[in-house]
């Protein structure tokens, strides 16, 4: 049982080696450009949203005017 708890009192937070880790030199541009990518797309579906949206409104107004 003693290696599934840490040798801290009940208040300290457990020690995790993962949190002192730091990224290397290569994963770091791959990152931002991944970032980047994904803001991108983003921006893009945000776009093409707001149109698709006042495309739709404006065909609801054009059908609500036009009397049969």
């Amino acid at each position: 049982m003693t290696l599934l708890t840490h040798p801290g009192g009940p208040f300290e937070p457990a020690f995790c080696s993962s949190a002192k880790r730091k990224l290397t030199g290569a994963a770091s541009p791959h990152r931002a450009t991944i970032k980047r990518i994904c803001l991108l797309a983003g921006v893009f579906l945000l776009a093409l949203s707001t149109v698709g949206g006042v495309i739709a409104l404006r065909t609801a107004i054009f059908l609500s005017r036009l009397s049969y």
